[in-house]
């Protein structure tokens, strides 16, 4: 007996049942190990972005307008390719659009056809016939395998065939259908696999609308950012996590979210200010659901002193008759004094109607079907990090010591450090959403803001910026990491803690807005760290100058896009505008990097040598 055992074979004898067809798939494996390496491209902190979010997805981060140039351009013009992008960005708005003023024509909806099979034709070199075909949308194979595979013959006759297609799809009037299907086909090939490095949630309005359209991506991994970690433990059901996410969406406006997507009224939360606090407007609101924060976020820290929190129980440093604070900086006076809910004897308990309004809200978030299935997305797509084709993913940082090592952190009575904390991290987040247990949940809120997160790498002052107005209070300390991560050697180290090659590896890290603006750059430790928190939510743009990075990774090389503000779906329908684009080189491979060079090509051997083992049982007779 080789390397496999005699029941992995005997299965995979059921699946290829004779030589023919062990032979057939072993030509198949070795052939593919020769095709291109597919793109994958990296974004991260979309925060609720969605118009923009949606324009990078569907203009594949401007690479479908690079391959349009390049076969259209110099022919056509520039004012042509963007026509033709915008009917692959937006098929059936931009052909209606076209339709009410005139200009679509059945010969124009011939040449649109045939370009985007062109295109199509050109996304597809590198890839197999067969995982063309699977990209194909459903109902629309037949037509679209045959329109791209045409064969060169003296009588011209597929070209006949394929004309004779192109005529009948514009004579049935499914041609509008058949652009769309083109046009999704396009950008399924354009990018083989997108990796979304944290933060989907708060800030911006539409959050959901994000997850509706990540669900519709075929080869997707999130690795989850501290924002997705406090909406997962909200959904979960802490305490803690509910009504800081109640907090932060009334905060930015964004009580659509919760009320029109996920079916949670804030119609209690009214009537309980209203009540207990005289008033519920903004202000008022934010207040009352601070002071919930404060009492939920200080019962978990209270049960558990081995977070190392007790510093953050602020309520119990408040001076309730003068009204001021006590922080390490000094004494400072509170910006309100309407605390009805307090008892200065124990702050942390919550009065009977905090209970109640806890209670409903927990429940309400639970009980929340759309919700539920867009966290069971996140968390099944998700992880702490990710090791893929010599790169490692994660949003937040490894924590690191003020020398430069990594933090030893302790957790249920074991001490975790690098690798093991992530790893723990995402045991945690596992149990919380399948258990739902309190000590998991507690841990759910800790990964969310605690001092040494991996999801959070700083301090919040969330009670200074709520209650205190000397700005100066309002600084986060970071982690030590945010010191080190623009030094080589401590990227390499890092790397080599997860089993990558510190020469060749990367890091891809989000969570912290690049001020390009003021000329920092997301390249760091010698290019072995790249963050690629560029701005996608709008409140950041002013800070970092643009509207997100891309990163793409081809089998040519490593290549950063960083993004201006998008202008709104209206504007590319109507002027043909695109979200303009700026494209650096960071990287360029000395050779074209094959599917054989990364993790899929691992398989892809272990597979042939199985299928190698499996074959000489048959030509032996062992086997029939």
């Amino acid at each position: 007996m080789g390397e496999f055992t005699r029941e992995y074979l005997e299965l995979l004898s059921e699946k290829y049942p004779d030589e023919a067809a062990v032979c057939s798939e072993i030509i198949n494996l070795e052939a593919i190990l020769t095709l291109p390496k597919g793109t994958e491209h990296f974004i991260s902190d979309l925060h609720g972005e969605y118009a923009a979010v949606r324009h990078i997805l569907n203009n594949c981060s401007g690479v479908i307008l690079e391959k349009v140039r390049l076969l259209f351009e110099q022919a056509r013009g520039e004012s042509a390719c963007r026509a033709l992008c915008s009917i692959i960005y937006y098929p059936h708005e931009e052909l209606n659009a076209l339709r009410e003023r005139g200009e679509l024509t059945a010969e124009r909806l011939r040449s649109v056809l045939e370009d985007l099979c062109l295109l199509a034709e050109t996304f597809s070199s590198k890839y197999t016939r067969a995982h063309v075909r699977r990209q194909m949308p459903e109902g629309w194979e037949f037509v679209l395998d045959e329109l791209l595979h045409i064969q060169r013959d003296e009588e011209a006759n597929q070209h006949r065939y394929h004309d004779a297609i192109l005529d009948s799809v514009v004579a049935t009037g499914s041609a509008d259908n058949v652009i769309w299907a083109l046009s999704e086909l396009i950008k399924r090939l354009a990018v083989d696999r997108l990796h979304v490095v944290g933060d989907i949630f708060d800030r911006g309005p539409e959050p959901a609308g994000i997850v509706e359209t990540l669900m519709r991506q075929r080869h997707i991994d999130i690795q989850w950012g501290n924002h997705d970690i406090l909406w997962l433990g909200a959904a979960s059901g802490s305490p803690a996590c509910v009504f800081t996410v109640l907090r932060i969406t009334c905060d930015y406006d964004n009580e659509a979210t919760l009320e029109r997507r996920y079916g949670v009224s804030l119609r209690a939360l009214g009537e309980f200010c209203e009540r207990v606090y005289g008033a519920a407007d903004k202000k008022t609101r934010k207040l009352a659901l601070s002071v919930l924060g404060f009492k939920l976020e200080g019962q978990v820290i209270l049960r558990h002193p081995g977070y190392g929190m007790n510093d953050r129980l602020m309520l119990k440093r408040i001076d309730y008759e003068n009204w001021t604070v006590s922080l390490d900086t000094g004494v400072y006076p509170l910006n309100t004094r309407n605390l009805p809910t307090v008892d200065p004897a124990d702050p942390y308990a919550l009065s009977p109607e905090e209970e109640a309004l806890v209670e409903e809200y927990v429940g309400a978030f639970r009980e929340s079907q759309p919700l539920r299935r867009h966290m069971d997305f996140i968390y099944r797509r998700g992880s702490t990090y990710l090791v893929c084709n010599g790169n490692l993913l994660y949003h937040g940082c490894i924590p690191l010591t003020e020398e430069g090592e990594f933090a030893r952190v302790r957790h249920g009575g074991e001490w975790y450090s690098g690798k093991a904390l992530m790893d723990y991290a995402d045991a945690v987040v596992k149990s919380a959403w399948v258990r739902g247990d309190e000590s998991a949940l507690d841990m759910m809120w800790y990964l969310w803001c605690g001092n040494d997160s991996p999801f959070s790498g700083r301090v919040f002052h969330t009670f200074e910026r709520a209650m205190v107005d000397d700005e100066e209070t309002w600084a986060e300390p970071r982690n030590a990491y945010f010191k080190y991560w623009n030094d080589e050697a401590t990227a390499r180290m890092i790397l080599a803690e997860f089993g990558l090659d510190p020469d060749t590896g990367h890091i891809i890290n989000g969570h912290t807005p690049v001020k390009a603006r003021k000329g920092e750059s997301p390249v760091k430790a010698g290019g072995r760290l790249f963050v690629i928190d560029g701005g996608f939510c709008k409140a950041y743009q002013k800070t970092t100058g643009i509207a997100g990075y891309t990163l793409i990774y081809s089998s040519h090389g490593i290549r950063l896009k960083s993004h201006r503000p998008f202008e709104g779906v209206a504007k590319v329908l109507s002027e043909n505008a695109d979200m303009e684009s700026d494209s650096v080189s960071i990287e360029q491979f000395p050779r074209r990097r094959y599917v054989a060079d990364a993790d899929e090509g691992e398989g892809q051997r272990r597979r042939i040598t199985a299928l190698r083992e499996l074959l000489a049982q048959y030509r032996s007779g062992l086997k029939r």
